[in-house]
């Protein structure tokens, strides 16, 4: 207790409360413990100049990184301090009652102000440090800046970037709707920082699609984020009722596709390219898988790239099926699942939704798959006829044939 007739050390009181707000800032009480020494003398409440100041130190605190418990901490505790300085004993029941009314007051009104500044500043520099996080992002992976600029500002989001890093891409299958891709209610950047950890990571959505960076010195560290992912996923769609069925062999609702690990700025860029180039090959192919590999995507982007021969080599070999009854796509789904089936025809019938033991009515895929052979002179059964019609098949997909036509028609 301070000696009667002298008045509390504010000084002291105002260390004593940032030591035990875990070493807030004292600044941030402003002239608080003057006012609520002086409500406590006249039972005032505090001004509106006094309340915007508390608001300003609740700004400070918010942009300065102090927690919101920390801010609320330093003033609650810098009250109760100063009230076991007031001279309470002297005052009469009555006296005191107001008094103490005056000092909750003051106290309610203070934390409030600074909470509301605080709570302002704090979106304020949330959506400056997201709009700076996009910054970077968008020049990282549109190989912007310079490399000292972009290691630097990927340090302070913590990313190494000098090591190697993966990049993967997920994509809704039908990137022009949410539908697949819907991400609402999931953490996606909790699920991916658990499963990196102890390796850095960072989660962006770019033009419609998820982008995940991770540091990896392997696959290892990539692949079991890619899993993760699509484990959260799988539960989120399950959840929703939207879960896929076992055995099915279609497109999924979703895909992860990873790219290959390279060192740098120039390296994520790289990483990023191949995993995106990857997806749109996937999409295009409509795989079944829903976690794949740029490099195991290649020989499909390799057909791609040569478009005048792809669009050649459906040109003469699959045009002829379009002379079959119902046009080329029934026997080309059939190609599609025969092979997927691994050329098991019983497989791909169920697949087809086609029985088995409709051999007589020539609507199996037998009959089709013979069918293809009278028409185009290749066996599909036979390997190195099988080779060139599957790769055909691939490209009519890649194409979208027979729904467009080909170029060279």
């Amino acid at each position: 207790m301070t000696p009667r007739g002298s008045g509390p050390d504010l000084a002291a009181i105002t260390r004593a409360a940032s030591r035990e707000a875990g070493g807030v800032p004292p600044g941030l009480l402003g002239d608080y413990l003057p006012a609520v020494l002086d409500a406590f003398g006249s039972g005032r409440r505090l001004t509106a100049a006094e309340l915007a100041g508390y608001a300003r130190s609740g700004e400070q605190a918010a942009e300065g990184g102090v927690a919101l418990g920390g801010l609320v901490d330093l003033y609650l505790s810098a009250t109760w301090r100063l009230w076991r300085e007031l001279p309470a004993d002297s005052y009469s029941p009555t006296m005191l009652r107001g008094a103490v009314l005056a000092v909750l007051h003051a106290a309610d009104d203070a934390v409030a102000a600074a909470a509301s500044g605080f709570e302002r500043a704090y979106l304020s520099v949330a959506r400056r440090e997201e709009a700076e996080r996009r910054e970077f992002f968008e020049d990282l992976l549109s190989g912007r800046g310079g490399v000292a600029d972009l290691l630097a500002r990927g340090e302070r989001l913590g990313l190494r970037l000098a090591g190697p890093h993966q990049v993967m891409v997920v994509g809704s299958a039908d990137d022009g709707s949410d539908s697949g891709l819907n991400l609402a209610g999931l953490h996606v950047d909790g699920v991916v920082a658990e499963a990196a950890a102890p390796s850095s990571s960072l989660v962006v959505s770019r033009r419609g699609r998820l982008v995940v960076i991770v540091g990896t010195a392997g696959d290892d560290e990539a692949a079991g984020v890619a899993r993760a992912l699509a484990g959260a996923l799988a539960r989120q769609a399950a959840d929703r009722g939207g879960a896929r069925e076992p055995g099915h062999a279609g497109p999924p609702p979703w895909r992860i596709v990873l790219g290959r690990p390279y060192p740098g700025p120039s390296g994520v860029v790289r990483s990023y390219d191949e995993a995106a180039d990857a997806l749109d090959a996937a999409q295009r192919v409509g795989l079944a898988d829903e976690v794949v590999k740029a490099a195991d995507l290649l020989i499909y982007q390799v057909l791609l790239r040569d478009r005048a021969a792809i669009t050649d080599l459906v040109q003469t070999l699959l045009t002829p099926l379009a002379r079959a009854r119902g046009g080329a796509a029934p026997l080309l789904a059939t190609l599609d699942a025969y092979y997927a089936r691994g050329g098991v025809a019983a497989a791909a019938a169920r697949d087809l939704h086609l029985s088995v033991r409709t051999v007589t009515y020539r609507r199996t895929v037998t009959y089709r798959l013979a069918r293809v052979k009278e028409l185009t002179g290749r066996d599909p059964s036979r390997p190195a006829d099988a080779l060139a019609l599957q790769v055909a098949v691939i490209g009519a997909r890649m194409l979208d044939w027979p729904a467009t036509p080909l170029e060279r028609e």
